[in-house]
Parts: C-alpha cells; structure tokens; sequence
C-alpha cells in the first residue's frame, strides 16, 4: 500500500489545525519584527537546504536518499514547534508567525530548490530523475495552502469552534504522526535498518549543524534570548508529512525509499530538540 494514502489524511489535518492557530498577532509580527522573521526565513528556507545538499555531496549518499535528505530541509513548518517553543520558553507567537510564513512560502520555494537538486543528481550519478514541477505545486496547494486557510477561516468566522477544533486536533496530531512512523517503517523495515546508520548520521548531523549555525545567525543579529530559542527550533523542526507526500506522491517521486530520511528526520529531531529545550524547560 502506498503511503500517500496514509499521510494526505494526516497532513491535511496538520495544516488545518495550523490555519485555527493563526490570529491577528501572527501577522502583526512580520511588520512588528522584521528582523526575527527574516533571519527565521533564512534559516528556514535557505540555511537548512544548504547544509542538506552539503553533506548528501560529502557523504556520497545515493541518488534516491541525497534527494529524500534535501526534501526534508525544503519542509520547514513542524506542526510541534511552537509547543516546542513554549517548552523552551520561546517567542510563541514568532513561533507560529514563522509556521505559517514558510508553509506558504515553500510552496514555491521547494519545486525551485527541487528542481536544481534533481538536475545536479541526475548528471553526477548517471540517474534520471524527473520532477513535475507543475504538479508538486499543485500539490502542495492542495495539501498545504488549502486547508491552511479553511483553518484560518475558521478561526475568522467562528474563533470559540476553532478554539475547541484546535484542542481536539492538537490531541491527535502527534499519535497520528507516530502511527505514521510505525506504518512505515514496517512496511521498509529491512531498508530502514539497513541504512539507518548512514541516513541516520546524516539527519542527526544535518539537525545540530542547523541549530548551530541558526543560534550563530540570531546571535550576528542580536536577538533576544527567547526569540534565539525560537528560530533554533523553528529551523531544526521540519514538515516529515509533507516530505513523505511529496516523496511517494504517485504524482510526483512516487518512492517510498525517497521518504525514509524524513521518517528517520522526524523521529531524531523531537529527540535532538526535546534534549535541547530541557535545560530551559525547569529553568528560572
């Protein structure tokens, strides 16, 4: 079975539940801390995909999982990054101002870096590998800006529903995620094992080289404590289900080998973050 079937479900509800989170506030930000936004765009949309693209070129990793590496760094928007910033007592509403910016910038931004990562693959390894650029953007339409803004509606429309629509999918959003993990994985388990150690490195590598490098970048522009905290998550915390739709999208890579890295993404960056944010958790 293909997993699309399984993820398209999971990531409409994800960007729904982000589009009942928006409010006022997240917009006001952009024009309130322009610096912060930026430098968390950055991050987001141009820092991760380069080190991504990097490191698959330096560790030589094979065509189909060099593209799974890099399409995972084009996802930003993890729907737990701003519990993860409220945990590290962050700037939550920077947090969801940044979601839901780079969830609907990447709509254009990934069949871009895509497409140049495709070509670069196809003429150093020998392999071709076509992108529909067309139909990624469809896509991602469908699956990310739609439901987004049926969520944003909502929340304009009926704020107290949205409220409680909001709880209730916020309970079932991470298990539904977990389950997706477990689905997968016991559907390429012995490819998964087989490789974990080089995806693995790669994806633990690639998480800590990004918030490194996003904490030096809020340094250099000399943010507060809370938003550096933020825009370290918000950079380290990817969109695995948009990843894994694109991925084994029959409409597009149709490979569930291409979806792997952001499995193994998914499941160490909630371990790198939560290991991060414990020291400010219980902290004064």
């Amino acid at each position: 079975m293909n997993t699309i079937w399984i993820v398209i479900p999971i990531l409409l509800v994800l960007m729904f539940l982000l589009g009942t989170e928006l409010n006022k506030e997240a917009f006001v930000n952009v024009a309130r801390h322009p610096k912060a936004v930026i430098l968390g765009m950055t991050g987001q949309l141009l820092l991760l995909p380069a080190i991504a693209f990097i490191l698959a070129w330096v560790m030589d990793m094979p065509p189909v999982y060099f593209m799974g590496i890099v399409l995972i760094a084009c996802c930003p928007g993890g729907s737990s990054s701003n519990v993860f910033s409220m945990l590290a007592k962050g700037d939550v509403a920077l947090s969801v101002t940044l979601t839901a910016v780079s969830s609907i910038v990447t709509l254009f931004t990934l069949p871009v870096i895509m497409e140049l990562v495709s070509h670069f693959v196809s003429h150093s390894a020998g392999a071709t590998i076509e992108l529909p650029v067309s139909k990624l953007l469809m896509q991602n339409i469908v699956l990310l800006f739609i439901p987004l803004l049926a969520g944003l509606l909502l929340r304009y429309k009926n704020p107290s529903l949205a409220a409680k629509v909001s709880r209730a999918l916020n309970k079932v959003a991470f298990p539904a995620l977990m389950l997706l993990a477990l689905l997968f994985f016991l559907q390429y388990t012995q490819e998964i094992i087989d490789n974990f150690g080089l995806i693995g490195f790669a994806c633990a590598t690639l998480i800590i080289a990004s918030m490194i490098c996003s904490s030096l970048l809020s340094r250099l522009g000399r943010l507060k404590n809370a938003v550096r905290r933020t825009i370290v998550i918000e950079v380290g915390m990817q969109n695995a289900a948009q990843a894994i739709a694109i991925a084994t999208s029959p409409f597009i890579f149709n490979s569930g080998e291409m979806a792997i890295p952001a499995i193994i993404y998914a499941l160490l960056m909630n371990v790198i973050l939560l290991l991060y944010i414990a020291k400010f958790k219980y902290s004064k």
